[in-house]
């Protein structure tokens, strides 16, 4: 692409070119880029989740820096609700194989990684109340799912 240097020192384009650019909205950004990094559903959670703040805002630096505070603050909520929904809509069974794979991807044990999540339950719901139903929902998710890992290496195996 050629250029011509103007008296001050700009660039400018010939008419005849064009610059094409795709501009992603912020809640785009996180989704193919910081989020499809982030292993498994529940890691998804838990990733959002530590990004709340005491007061319930959400602080992700390299966001906030490209799409701006208020749009970042957006994006991190509305990503976070969307997340949520999604675990709260997903079988016990598929959640068991997410713990797995998010609980890898953070490099610890399925077990801990449940409890860690328990102990920051209260930033797991973005905006909700702790009495809310998505919060008992939410809970009684997490406590099925300890629940089966404790009872995992008591089950009997299956003769055949």
């Amino acid at each position: 692409m050629a250029a011509n240097r103007g008296a001050r020192g700009f660039c400018s384009l010939e008419r005849s070119e064009f610059v094409t650019m795709t501009l992603k909205s912020a809640l785009r950004d996180l989704q193919d880029t910081t989020l499809a990094a982030v292993s498994g559903l529940l890691g998804k959670l838990g990733y959002l989740a530590s990004l709340r703040r005491a007061e319930g805002h959400y602080e992700h630096w390299g966001m906030e820096f490209v799409h701006g505070p208020e749009s970042s603050e957006r994006a991190l909520r509305t990503a976070h609700e969307e997340v949520v929904t999604q675990v709260l809509r997903t079988p016990l069974s598929s959640l068991e194989e997410d713990l797995e794979e998010s609980s890898q991807g953070a490099g610890t044990a399925p077990r801990a990684y449940l409890e860690e999540l328990q102990v920051r339950f209260e930033d797991l719901l973005p905006g909700e109340p702790q009495h809310s139903p998505a919060a008992s929902h939410l809970n009684s998710v997490l406590v099925a799912l300890s629940s089966l890992e404790r009872n995992r290496g008591r089950a009997t195996p299956p003769t055949s």
